[in-house]
């Protein structure tokens, strides 16, 4: 199909469509990183919408003669778009945070790397987990899902029929509500195992005053940590497949009481 070849009508739902696509897309670990090229980014939100808009095939008629309207309209998937990317995004934040909690248990609160996808200083530890977890999703083909859902989506909530009513924000909020118990599942082994350790140390430092418990401390955490993070990482592997399997139900939730 050729951009060119639409009339303005089926051009105006493209752009509804693309909307949509986009918001999700630039959302997403990796293909939303600064890492990517914008044109990249571009192109790859164009063939997608493309593809898409062959199956959509949204009715011309969706927009309104006034502007103020079409705005509306444009706004409404942008929302839309949000809260969906939102979801997905919020299981990465869930696996930063817990490793982060760990990081700060092992002394590692000042031990931050340049994370390339945001630009931002991340802990070392949340950003071993992060990635992880990245590569986890896709080896489990948790973007075939995700875009099958995404291309289902348009029959879920057509396009321009978006509305507020329905629960639409208590449903992200229970969403945003289950990335801090997701954090700490991930986390308990090493948070569990890191305050034992400290517990110990604590007890060492009443009955041996003499001995400098700083000195032994420090580095014996970081090797109890590391080691118990690694069973953390098993951890994450089955909640990756639980969130995985899951997820197209989940999306179809949050989709479920959008529709006016």
């Amino acid at each position: 199909m050729e951009l060119i070849s639409l009339s303005p009508e089926q051009f105006k739902s493209f752009i509804l469509v693309l909307t949509r696509i986009s918001i999700v897309l630039f959302m997403l670990p990796i293909f939303g990183t600064a890492m990517l090229p914008n044109l990249v980014k571009a192109g790859l939100a164009l063939t997608i919408s493309f593809a898409l808009f062959t199956v959509v095939r949204p009715d011309p008629n969706l927009f309104p003669e006034s502007l103020l309207s079409s705005l509306n309209l444009i706004v409404s998937e942008l929302i839309f778009g949000l809260a969906i990317g939102l979801t997905i995004r919020l299981f990465f934040a869930a696996i930063q945070l817990g490793g982060q909690l760990v990081g700060f248990q092992m002394g590692f609160a000042i031990s931050n790397v340049l994370d390339p996808e945001s630009g931002a200083q991340t802990p070392i530890v949340a950003h071993m987990g992060y990635w992880v977890a990245i590569v986890i999703f896709l080896l489990l083909n948790g973007h075939h899902i995700l875009l099958k859902t995404l291309a289902d989506s348009f029959s879920i909530v057509e396009v321009g029929s978006f509305g507020f009513r329905g629960g639409l924000f208590q449903k992200v909020l229970e969403a945003s509500g289950d990335m801090f118990v997701l954090a700490i599942k991930f986390g308990a082994p090493a948070i569990a195992a890191l305050l034992f350790t400290s517990a110990a140390f604590g007890i060492v430092a009443k009955v041996v005053p003499q001995m400098n418990i700083l000195i032994v401390a420090f580095p014996l955490k970081i090797v109890v940590g590391l080691f118990f993070f690694g069973f953390s990482l098993r951890v994450l592997l089955y909640l990756s497949n639980q969130y995985v399997v899951g997820l197209e139900s989940m999306l179809r939730v949050i989709m479920g009481p959008v529709g006016v």
